[in-house]
C-alpha cells in the first residue's frame, strides 16, 4: 500500500496545476487518473487551441446557487497570476479577439505537455488507467481503493471533473465519491450546447451558418439575448450565439418550460433599413420567381422557409408590394424556432451544478465537512461563460488547492 502526502483523483486542468504548486512546495504528490491519457478536455478544447483564460475576467461571467463563493475564489487572482503561473512552466501566452487568451503556439497539446512535463519533472507521480472506487476516512489518513490497488493519503483533491463530455472522460465518478463522503450535489444540466428542435424546416437549412441574433422566450417571456453565429443542422440549431444562450434553454427545459428562439437572421439592418433595401430593389414589371429574388439577399436554403413563414401569397417580383415586403422583413427579423431538448451532456462544454459550494471554503478549497479534503473545478458548482472563463476558474481551484494542501 502506497502512502502519499497528497493524492490528486483526476489529471485534468486543476489537478495538474495544484500538482505542480503543491510540488514546488516540496509536498509529495500522486495524481490517479482513470482515462489513458491526461489533459484530454484541455486537448480538444478551441478546437484544438486551448483558450486558456479571458483578459477580462469577473464573477458576473460566472453561474452558481452560491455567487458569493465564486468571487471569493477569484478575489487576488486575476489574469496576470494565471499568466504568470503558465510563463513559469514555458508557455507564453497571446490576446486575440473579445479578450480570449491563447497558447503562443496556439496549440492545446503544447498546454498538456508543458504541465506535464513540470510535474514530472518536480517528482509528481502520475497513474492513469485508474480508476478510484471507494474513499474511506480514518483518524489519521483516507484509504483510497482503486482498480490498481491500495492507496493511501493524508490528504485528498477531488479534480474529476464534471458529467459533461463524457466521450472526453466527464463522468458521475466524483460526484459519487463526494456524496458518499457527506457532501450535497447540486442537480447537473448540460451547458454550452447545441439545442434540438423538432420542426420539419431546420432539416432543409442544415449546414447554413450567419451571423445572428437569437432571443430567447421561455412560455412566452423574454429570457435573455445573443448575437453571432447560428448554424442550422439537421437536429436544431449550433453556433456560438446559440452556446451562449444553452445554460438557460437547459435549465428552463428541465422546468418543463415551452422554449422558442425569435432569430434575426439580418441583424445589421434595421426593419425600417431592411424593408426600404428590398423596396428599392423591385422591378415591378420583372416575372422573376420570389424564390430567385430572395437569393439576392439570403442564403438560398433559407428562402423556402422564409416564403412558409411568411405566408405570402406573392411568386413573382412583379407582384411584390409592402404587404408581402412587411411580411418578409418581419419573418426575416423573427423567424419563430422551438426548442425540445439539448444535444445532452455529450455535446456540452460544461454542466451546471455539482458539489454545493456552501459546503468549501472558497480561499482554500478545503471541505467544512472533512479536514484534509479538497475540491477544484468543474466538480463543483460553478460554471462559467465561453470565452476561457471555465479554464481560469479550474487553474485558479488549482493554484489555491495546490497552495495550501
Amino acid at each position: 500500500m502506497n502512502n502519499e502526502t497528497l493524492i490528486i483523483i483526476g489529471a485534468g486542468a486543476s489537478g495538474l496545476v495544484a500538482s505542480i504548486v503543491a510540488s514546488r512546495r516540496g509536498k509529495s504528490v500522486t495524481i490517479l487518473e482513470q482515462q489513458t491519457k491526461v489533459g484530454r478536455k484541455i486537448l480538444a478544447s478551441g478546437n484544438g487551441k486551448c483558450n486558456i483564460t479571458n483578459r477580462t475576467i469577473s464573477p458576473t461571467r460566472y453561474h452558481s446557487h452560491n455567487p458569493t463563493f465564486i468571487s471569493e475564489v477569484l478575489k487576488e487572482y486575476p489574469y496576470a497570476i494565471v499568466e504568470k503561473f503558465f510563463t513559469s512552466i514555458g508557455l507564453p501566452l497571446v490576446e486575440t479577439q473579445e479578450g480570449k487568451v491563447f497558447p503562443l503556439s496556439m496549440q492545446a497539446s503544447s498546454v498538456v505537455e508543458l504541465l506535464l512535463y513540470e510535474a514530472q519533472s518536480l517528482g509528481v507521480e502520475i497513474i492513469c488507467d485508474t480508476k478510484v472506487t471507494d474513499i474511506c476516512q480514518t483518524s489519521r489518513h483516507f484509504q483510497l481503493e482503486t482498480t490498481q490497488g491500495d492507496y493511501r493519503a493524508s490528504k485528498i483533491l477531488l479534480a474529476t471533473g464534471s458529467v459533461a463530455a463524457p466521450q472526453l472522460g466527464g463522468s458521475n465518478d466524483g460526484y459519487a465519491l463526494a456524496t458518499k463522503l457527506g457532501h450535497s450535489l447540486i442537480k447537473r444540466h448540460p451547458s454550452l450546447v447545441q439545442l434540438c428542435s423538432q420542426e420539419p424546416w431546420v432539416k432543409q437549412c442544415a449546414g447554413v451558418k450567419i451571423t445572428g441574433v437569437a432571443t430567447l422566450y421561455a412560455n412566452g417571456v423574454y429570457i435573455t439575448q445573443k448575437q453571432g453565429d447560428l448554424l442550422f443542422t439537421p437536429y436544431g440549431i449550433s453556433g456560438l450565439a446559440i452556446l451562449d444562450l444553452s445554460r438557460e434553454v437547459s435549465s428552463r427545459l428541465a422546468q418543463y418550460d415551452y422554449c422558442e428562439l425569435s432569430l434575426d437572421l439580418m441583424p445589421t439592418y434595421t426593419k425600417e433599413q431592411l424593408t426600404t433595401l428590398l423596396l428599392s430593389q423591385i422591378h415591378p414589371t420583372s416575372h422573376k420567381p420570389l424564390t430567385l429574388w430572395l437569393q439576392g439577399f439570403l442564403n438560398k436554403k433559407l428562402i423556402h422557409t422564409i416564403l412558409s413563414h411568411a405566408k405570402t401569397k406573392v411568386t413573382t417580383e412583379g407582384e411584390l408590394n409592402r404587404k408581402a415586403i412587411n411580411q418578409l422583413v418581419h419573418t426575416i427579423k423573427n423567424l419563430k424556432l422551438s426548442l425540445s431538448d439539448t444535444k445532452g451532456f455529450r455535446g456540452a462544454e460544461v454542466a451546471t451544478g455539482g458539489i454545493d459550494t456552501t459546503e468549501v471554503t472558497p480561499q482554500t478549497m478545503e471541505s467544512k465537512l472533512i479536514p484534509n479534503l479538497f475540491f477544484s473545478g468543474e466538480i463543483l458548482d460553478v460554471d462559467g461563460d465561453r470565452g476561457g472563463f471555465n479554464f481560469h476558474f479550474a487553474w485558479v481551484c488549482g493554484l489555491r488547492v495546490g497552495g495550501v494542501a
